[in-house]
């Protein structure tokens, strides 16, 4: 059976069109033109792919070579068994370094769900209420907009807020404006941006419609450390992550310098005036262009594909980290109902009902990343990474969705070896 789940634009945190279209309006000095790599004959390979699964194998290599992505991984897990663990390179430049299945990649969006899952946990221990006031758990001031006490913990989570991005930009990607009008120094931090939030009128009643939010997760990100009394990697690290054996996960940096042990190289045509100092220069958009650390809750997690479909299984059924209470308020239906095409956003993620099963999914684009994880009916869970978004305007990266999704079908015999034992 083809399970044709759909792949959603909406869902990335900065989609390439929205990353141009803010730059347009807050980074003018955004350029294109950044040479290439050199691409090799074929695609090298890393990792397990069984014979019987050779069709998603092959989606990679091609979805790669098409988009000269250099680098990317897959993993596949079939009733939370780890079936096919892979990463893939593209390229002849020794710049670009050999890489392994468990390397790390900015995952951008797909740390909204990591977040979803902390607030569900803090509920379930007590400690938060999913329909108190944000105003009132952060200490936000209403003055600009008395609607903003009615923004809940259930409306960040699901997007209903009352910040629309394409009415009043997404103050996360507004470094340099933010900076001026509130006369501070580059680099800006959470505290900045809420000030700056605070001091202008929501967009639409919260609890009317939805609207993607990537502030809306940055204030999640702050609830977590006060409901907790803990930092936000500190609490998704031991409460979230070291229940289900991952501890490679972590939050990831802005520049280049910066990066993690085992984090890979993103690659991107876009320049953009870097937002870590007033300096104006002129930085790859992925180092420097954006805040790695503001980003945090909402699009600033490191993963890789392993980690993620083993996340993933904390939805799977009741276990150590979420009960079975908080599973269903994950994929919960949202007061505004769900979309003309069947699916709604629940708690960090997009969900559908299908026969006998809740289908979830997510995307993420940041420049020098793109990220899709889905769980689908049958036991089956992926995660793809790539480092290299969409840029040209030419290159269609939502066919990933349903090139893998033809896929399913085809296979006859699953493999039963579980391979996440290879990689703890």
């Amino acid at each position: 059976m083809t399970i044709n789940e759909p792949h959603l634009s909406e869902s990335n945190g900065l989609s390439r069109r929205r990353f141009l279209a803010v730059g347009a309006a807050t980074l003018p000095a955004l350029t294109l033109g950044t040479s290439r790599p050199a691409f090799a004959a074929t695609v090298q390979t890393a990792g397990v792919a069984p014979a019987a699964l050779v069709g998603f194998d092959n989606v990679m290599k091609t979805y790669i070579v098409e988009r000269g992505i250099s680098c990317a991984q897959l993993a596949i897990t079939k009733n939370g068994k780890l079936v096919l663990a892979r990463a893939y390179r593209y390229s002849d430049d020794p710049a670009v370094p050999t890489f392994t299945p468990i390397s790390l990649f900015r995952i951008a969006s797909l740390s909204k769900h990591i977040t979803a899952v902390a607030i569900m946990r803090l509920a379930q221990d007590g400690k938060l209420s999913l329909g108190a006031s944000v105003a009132t758990l952060l200490g936000l001031p209403t003055t600009a907009d008395p609607r903003l006490a009615n923004v809940t913990v259930w409306r960040l989570l699901q997007h209903t807020g009352g910040w629309d991005r394409d009415i009043s930009g997404d103050y996360l990607y507004m470094d340099h404006t933010i900076s001026r009008s509130l006369g501070v120094s580059l680099p800006i931090t959470r505290d900045h941006i809420i000030q700056y939030a605070c001091g202008r009128p929501l967009d639409f009643a919260p609890g009317s419609r939805y609207a993607y939010s990537n502030y809306g997760y940055m204030l999640l990100g702050m609830i977590v450390e006060k409901a907790s009394g803990m930092a936000y990697e500190s609490y998704v690290k031991q409460k979230i992550l070291a229940p289900v054996a991952i501890s490679r996960m972590r939050l990831g940096r802005t520049l280049k310098e910066q990066a993690a042990p085992g984090e890979i190289v993103y690659e991107s045509a876009q320049t953009s005036r870097t937002v870590t100092d007033a300096s104006g220069t002129m930085v790859p958009a992925p180092y420097g262009g954006f805040s790695m650390e503001n980003r945090g809750p909402g699009g600033g997690w490191l993963a890789s594909a392993v980690d993620l479909v083993r996340f993933a299984r904390i939805l799977d059924a009741p276990g150590t980290v979420l009960n079975a209470t908080s599973i269903g308020r994950m994929v919960a239906k949202p007061e505004i109902g769900v979309t003309e095409s069947g699916s709604w956003y629940g708690a960090g993620l997009w969900v559908r009902q299908v026969t006998g099963h809740l289908n979830t999914w997510h995307s993420g684009g940041l420049p020098g990343t793109y990220t899709y994880t889905a769980r689908l009916q049958d036991g089956f869970t992926y995660a793809a990474l790539f480092n290299r978004n969409e840029e040209s305007g030419s290159l269609d990266f939502d066919v990933l969705s349903p090139r893998m999704n033809a896929q399913i079908g085809k296979v006859t015999t699953w493999p039963t070896t579980d391979l996440f034992p290879r990689y703890p």
